[in-house]
């Protein structure tokens, strides 16, 4: 999730924990900067375009090393502010700050490698868009209340939005799995065969769903929204650019793309550069992470340090269609 949604869950889940233990700016404080600590390794440059993306939510987002740097973090602070009688409590506080930052990033579709070093699996359930206003802003309107009152019954405020953020996530799990279930009946009924098939949830909504569904040769995307009158999605075909990926299957970064986009992926050709583009975050033809792996000449000459070469659809087009689309509109997507 974005920086401002993981540090309102530090610093709730720092109000709930230590409650009126301590002065409620210093559980804010202190579980915002747990809640935004693991992100911190997008300053690491780990080599070139694809390792940074790939590396980035692993090591810093694993639950076990998050537990072991716990105790450590509850020290320093019981330390700076004389708590050390409240120890066994910080230590709480601040362990659930940190966990709470790799789950929750688990619930959007990029991949959080929550199981170090047991598994570098990219965990993903691509319920939630990386940003949710419904879901951060319940967070927020609970803390402004905890702290703009020393009345104690204003701790509540901050324990409904808890509640209210989890709810939505859990309303999110619910509205992906109905988009599932339209998007298989309607690729059966156009008979449509794929190998893989995945919902996730446009910009800052869980109401309009990106449907994408793939083969070896090709893959389908298509949109649906909870508030279309039918459950039939009309689904445009790609291709994926299967023998560039042949070709380049045993180059490095292209395996590691393969790899972490869990198989999302397609390759293409543009200005006799091959690009390969992660599906599962943008929409045709724009992809945030597309990288130019290598040069065509007679064949494709991988390239030592793939680049990053992603783009984004024009705003003053995209968001009109995304909330006419949300409401029910049959309108197409912009290409």
């Amino acid at each position: 999730m974005d920086s401002v949604s993981q540090l309102a869950l530090g610093a709730a889940v720092g109000l709930a924990v230590m409650g009126r233990r301590t002065a409620r700016w210093k559980a804010a404080l202190w579980g915002g900067i747990a809640g935004t600590l693991p992100d911190l390794d997008v300053l690491i440059d780990f080599g070139d375009a694809v390792r940074n993306m790939t590396y980035h939510r692993s090591a810093s987002h694993a639950l076990l090393y998050l537990s072991l740097a716990a105790p450590l973090l509850a020290a320093i602070v019981t330390r700076v502010h004389g708590e050390t009688g409240l120890f066994r409590r910080w230590w709480l506080a601040l362990w659930l700050a940190l966990v709470t930052h790799p789950l929750l990033d688990a619930m959007t579709v990029y991949g959080t490698q929550l199981a170090l070093p047991f598994t570098d699996h990219p965990f993903g359930m691509g319920s939630i868009f990386i940003i949710d206003p419904l879901y951060t802003l319940p967070l927020l309107v609970g803390i402004a209340a905890a702290l703009g009152s020393r009345r104690v019954d204003r701790l509540h405020w901050n324990a409904a939005g808890l509640v209210l953020s989890t709810v939505y996530l859990g309303w999110s799990v619910v509205a992906q799995q109905q988009a599932l279930a339209v998007a298989r009946e309607s690729l059966a009924a156009q008979g449509v065969a794929v190998q893989q098939l995945m919902a996730t949830p446009t910009a800052f909504n869980t109401v309009l769903w990106r449907i994408v569904a793939v083969s070896p040769e090709a893959h389908w995307e298509g949109f649906y929204s909870l508030l279309d009158e039918g459950r039939q999605i009309p689904f445009d075909r790609f291709d994926r650019g299967q023998a560039l990926y042949e070709a380049l299957r045993d180059h490095g970064p292209v395996q590691r793309i393969a790899w972490f986009s869990k198989g999302y992926f397609k390759m293409q050709v543009r200005d006799g550069q091959v690009l390969m583009s992660d599906l599962r975050m943008g929409q045709e033809p724009f992809y945030v992470f597309t990288f130019r792996m290598a040069q065509l000449r007679s064949d494709p000459v991988p390239l030592a340090r793939p680049e990053q070469v992603g783009s984004r659809p024009d705003l003053a087009e995209a968001l009109p269609w995304l909330w006419r689309r949300a409401w029910g509109e049959p309108l197409r997507p912009p290409r």
